[in-house]
């Protein structure tokens, strides 16, 4: 299989477990190494990614990774796309969010599998 199929695939398995609230699942795609930069400019090593994105207080419903463009060199792959999220209001009788904004992702090669290294999103964009 071409290797931008297999990040797409391993994107879109990372978007599945988010919403999954599957904290086991997640960190399998992510790299030990894993860091994250949110819109909103929040730092996030794997750790408190994995506890900010499977806790109580952020529950995802939903997230498309639209217009995918990818580079793929020697092992490393940077995608990049338009996320559109679609998140639960932390608050009783809030409604859902919705959140549209670039993201990029830096994969590598671990062990014979993609893992995700870094990742920014944002600005955000209007919502859809």
């Amino acid at each position: 299989m071409d290797d931008r199929l297999d990040v797409l695939a391993a994107a879109t398995a990372r978007a599945e477990a988010l919403v999954a609230g599957k904290a086991d699942r997640l960190a399998q795609l992510l790299h030990p190494e894993f860091h994250w930069t949110s819109h909103r400019g929040e730092r996030f090593d794997r750790d408190e990614y994995l506890r900010s994105n499977t806790g109580a207080a952020h529950r995802w419903k939903s997230q498309s990774l639209l217009d995918p463009e990818m580079t793929v060199l020697d092992g490393v792959a940077v995608l990049r796309c338009t996320a559109v999220d679609i998140v639960a209001s932390v608050d009783p009788g809030g409604g859902d969010q919705t959140f549209r904004m670039p993201l990029t992702q830096v994969w590598v090669r671990l062990d014979g599998r993609w893992a995700c290294l870094a990742g920014h999103a944002g600005p955000l964009l209007s919502a859809e």
